[in-house]
């Protein structure tokens, strides 16, 4: 769940499936917009039912799934639904469907929910290569953009039976993220902002590395929640465990150096900095050419490490006039006030304009697709709190940035 400041957000999702192999990963569409705290509707193809149970959806979705146009007549369900419906989304769209929609078809209890809705419509297409390719088919997708309607994906990758190639659905991460984008606010448009995310590694040798079990998930969520508002977005990123999200100027980096130098270089044209990534504090004072041989060395090896450069503190001393600057803290403190106590001297000491700062542990805080952040402000006070899905923190981060 989001925050309680953020329930008004809350949104009417439909959720339209159809008859393809693809539908299995509808559940996780579905669950990922229930855990975004949203209200999920089903509207389902026979042929979708065919591919996956009625009691599955409804046990994910919290609602009675739909499919028969004849159902609910006195409510007249079809323009009940579209006419409550923030957002609609179809995953996944078989080419059948695709071309029912470019022809404005109302055949079924989605055609008629889609044609009496006002609400924006996401379609992520799924079918066989050759099919994908077929003339009507591009056609098809072609209309249905020239109309406003959001066609993501189809991604290019292993098909049904022994066929790869483009006809794939995207992953439901990518595809929720991208819908949600659609209604994001373009608050942030004309700004700039430059993100760090991943954990930076220190090599020990050609093999081994020190590092940490920074993911980059909240990095790359607080990238996508930017681009999606209309912010142009610088990403370095270092040994991300996701993928970075497309329509952002992606720069990847290895070492706490590297980064150093990439966010330097961009810093003086952002408006923003938010620095996500988990750097390494310590590295080797040397590192071996060749791969340290245990053996060689006995029961123990003694390293002799050195600080590296705190980039934080080196953006916010070199900072323009009214640029912003965001720094993170993972904290293993488990006593909420000391965390708090602990956020506060680091962001007076970092110069930070907002400090964002999280609970970690050996079970807690790494890759993981949910967040449960507190905020500081530079002076140290408390001035927001979000949990939820880390693209959900990631919006209530940039709330603070407007």
């Amino acid at each position: 769940m989001v925050e309680a400041e953020a329930s008004t957000d809350r949104l009417t999702v439909v959720l339209g499936i159809t008859g393809g192999i693809a539908a299995y990963k509808s559940v996780s569409i579905a669950r990922a917009f229930v855990l975004a705290g949203h209200d999920v509707h089903i509207v389902a193809t026979e042929g979708a039912l065919r591919f996956i149970g009625r009691p599955t959806l409804e046990a994910i979705s919290r609602n009675p799934v739909h499919t028969d146009l004849y159902e609910g007549v006195a409510e007249v369900r079809h323009v009940a639904l579209g006419q409550r419906a923030d957002l609609i989304v179809v995953a996944p769209a078989t080419a059948h469907t695709i071309a029912s929609l470019a022809a404005g078809l109302a055949g079924d209890l989605l055609g008629t929910t889609i044609l009496a809705s006002t609400a924006p419509l996401v379609v992520a297409p799924a079918m066989h290569m050759e099919m994908w390719h077929h003339a009507s088919t591009q056609a098809n997708i072609e209309t249905l953009r020239a109309r406003g309607v959001t066609i993501v994906g189809p991604d290019d990758g292993q098909l049904t039976g022994s066929d790869s190639g483009p006809g794939r659905m995207v992953e439901p991460e990518a595809l929720v993220s991208a819908a949600l984008g659609v209604l994001a606010p373009r608050d942030l448009r004309g700004r700039s902002i430059l993100i760090s995310a991943g954990g930076t590694r220190e090599p020990l040798d050609p093999v081994r590395f020190l590092g940490n079990r920074s993911s980059g998930r909240q990095g790359v969520a607080l990238a996508t929640a930017a681009r999606d508002r209309g912010a142009h977005v610088v990403l370095v990123a270092a040994h991300l465990d996701v993928d970075a999200p497309a329509g952002v100027h992606l720069e990847t980096v290895g070492t706490t150096e590297e980064l150093r130098r990439a966010m330097l270089a961009h810093a003086d044209e952002a408006d923003t900095v938010i620095m996500a990534a988990a750097v390494a504090d310590f590295r080797p004072t040397t590192v071996a050419t060749g791969k340290i041989k245990k053996d060689a060395l006995g029961d123990e090896l003694q390293l002799t490490l050195e600080r590296t450069p705190d980039v934080l503190v080196e953006l916010t001393s070199a900072r323009r006039h009214g640029q912003r600057i965001v720094g993170f803290a993972a904290e293993t403190e488990s006593d909420a006030t000391r965390r708090v106590e602990i956020g506060a001297e680091k962001a007076r000491r970092k110069g930070v304009d907002l400090l964002v700062l999280n609970q970690v542990g050996w079970q807690q805080g790494f890759s993981s697709s949910s967040n449960n952040v507190t905020i500081l402000d530079g002076s140290g006070s408390v001035v927001a709190e979000a949990e939820g899905d880390k693209l959900s923190v990631a919006h209530r981060i940039l709330d603070l940035l407007r």
